[in-house]
């Protein structure tokens, strides 16, 4: 097998980049360099350059600790092989597709690298095309195609800002979302943002202020790829928490945090709620209807049955699909293709993807739409809080992981589920509309609610979310479960009984 096949994460490469005691490196230079290569053969097949035409790549990478190495070494390889290579600097992922659409860059590729949220040891790479991000196969062939291409010219490397005209842009689209598109409709607000020391410090300067924000209060602007503070990641219990309580500190009207490399985030409101997962999949959703009536909204699995309740209520559709940014893009793709009118695609993580820009997941974005609103929830004496008051919150959640001790952990973990689907509970019920792991209704018993097994996209882990309207019936679900899955020695139920 080939030895790079090791770094493929779905749509994204990923690896150790930074050795530690329990890590060895495997995302090394000389795998960056072979990348490099398979980068060129893939893009080079998907494109038609004009006679004399060089292929342009645009790199870009987040704050962490690895980051410049593994850029150094893909930029070099690129340039040994004939490509012009615009090295942006410090970016975000969502900027590196845009270096494909802005004529003035006009890049036939981006690279962002990154990891996302992982720990500061990991880094990896985010490919795009001017068509999208690059697609599970797409990475396939990039990291087995890797023989270096002949050429007796080198290219050449070039720096630019890219995210200076990202930012413009995004500042630009929002006054030209707000009616009477007025320089500052910001003005006398006060937001605050959390980069938790990722790529995202620059929307205080360069997009809230110029848009009449005052930003006093933000905090973890400054790039350090040891992630000091907090896990950049709005997904994370103790960031929101940070975020949360700078927000309530400072007395902002809002709280905007972003992962590393931003194509994630959330926000906290003026009162301290935090709008992320479900919350944040209904005030966007709310946003979507009241622009395009009717339309199909695609989610990943595990969203609360309140959140299709809501947005059936506003008129449209849920198409609840199987996790993974790719894959509800994906979804909101085809069924746009087949005549669906799809505007968003989002996971409860946080991955927001957008119809209108691109279907490009952009945390930035996300942010641009909501504060689109914010003038005229301020005219009306609204809240976000309002936007969403009539989705019910469920009384109890909780998520369980179980290891899957075994190497061919995809098997095991299929059996598991597929045994429990065969399982006969009163009370329990399978909810048909699902399409990842398996899903029962909660009734007679077990209170009001559901919940979810599914295996974890990229590690050995069978995935178990429950959530009840009714307090004291997930410690229920739990007691029949344990009996079940003891039938299944290589699944580790550590984290169940330590619940327990």
């Amino acid at each position: 097998m080939n030895e790079l096949l090791v770094l493929q994460n779905g749509s994204d490469i990923r690896g150790i980049a930074i050795a530690t005691e329990e890590h060895q490196v495997d995302l090394t230079v000389d795998a960056v360099r072979k990348i490099a290569s398979g980068l060129i053969h893939w893009l080079t097949s998907n494109i038609s350059l004009e006679k004399g035409e060089s292929l342009k790549i645009g790199v870009g990478r987040d704050s962490r600790l690895s980051g410049e190495m593994l850029a150094n070494a893909l930029i070099e390889s690129l340039v040994e092989q004939g490509v012009s290579v615009i090295d942006f600097g410090l970016a975000t992922t969502p900027a590196m597709f845009m270096c494909t659409q802005f004529p003035q860059f006009a890049c036939h590729g981006g690279v962002m690298i990154t990891a996302s949220h992982l720990p500061y040891y990991f880094n990896g790479l985010k490919i795009f095309s001017p068509k999208g991000g690059a697609e599970k196969e797409d990475i396939h062939t990039i990291l087995t195609q890797t023989t270096p291409r002949e050429t007796v010219t080198k290219g050449n490397v070039e720096t630019a800002d890219l995210i200076t005209p990202y930012a413009a842009d995004l500042v630009e689209k929002v006054r030209q979302g707000i009616p009477g598109k007025v320089q500052q409709p910001l003005q006398g607000m006060k937001i605050i943002v959390d980069a938790g020391n990722g790529a995202g410090g620059f929307f205080a300067e360069k997009v809230l202020q110029p848009l009449g924000a005052d930003t006093t209060g933000s905090q973890f602007l400054e790039p350090d790829g040891h992630f000091p503070n907090h896990i950049p990641n709005p997904d994370n219990k103790e960031a929101m928490a940070s975020i949360q309580a700078a927000v309530l500190n400072v007395g902002a009207d809002l709280g905007v945090i972003f992962d590393t490399d931003v194509d994630r985030s959330a926000v906290v409101t003026k009162s301290g709620n935090v709008l992320n997962r479900n919350n944040l999949i209904a005030v966007l959703s709310r946003i979507v209807l009241s622009e395009y009536p009717g339309t199909s909204i695609v989610t990943n699995s595990p969203t609360t049955d309140h959140l299709k309740a809501f947005i059936e209520a506003l008129g449209g559709k849920q198409v609840r699909y199987i996790s993974g940014y790719r894959n509800v893009i994906n979804k909101a793709v085809a069924l746009n293709q087949a005549g669906v009118d799809c505007q968003l695609a989002i996971e409860t993580s946080g991955h927001a993807a957008f119809k209108e820009n691109y279907f490009l997941d952009d945390g930035a974005y996300v942010i641009a739409k909501i504060l689109m609103l914010l003038p005229q929830l301020k005219a009306e004496n609204q809240t976000l809080e309002q936007m969403i008051a009539q989705l019910k919150q469920p009384k109890e959640t909780q998520e369980i992981r179980f290891k899957l001790e075994v190497a061919d952990y995809q098997t095991l973990g299929k059996q598991v589920i597929a045994d429990l689907a065969q399982i006969v509970i009163p009370g329990w019920t399978v909810d048909p509309e699902n399409e990842e792991g398996i899903r029962f209704k909660l009734s007679e018993g077990f209170g009001s609610g559901w919940f979810l097994l599914r295996m974890s996209l990229h590690e050995p882990l069978l995935v178990l979310q429950i959530e009840n309207d009714e307090e004291g019936n997930i410690f229920k679900v739990i007691e029949k479960l344990h009996p079940f899955l003891n039938q299944y020695p290589a699944v580790n139920q550590t984290n169940l009984l330590s619940f327990k």
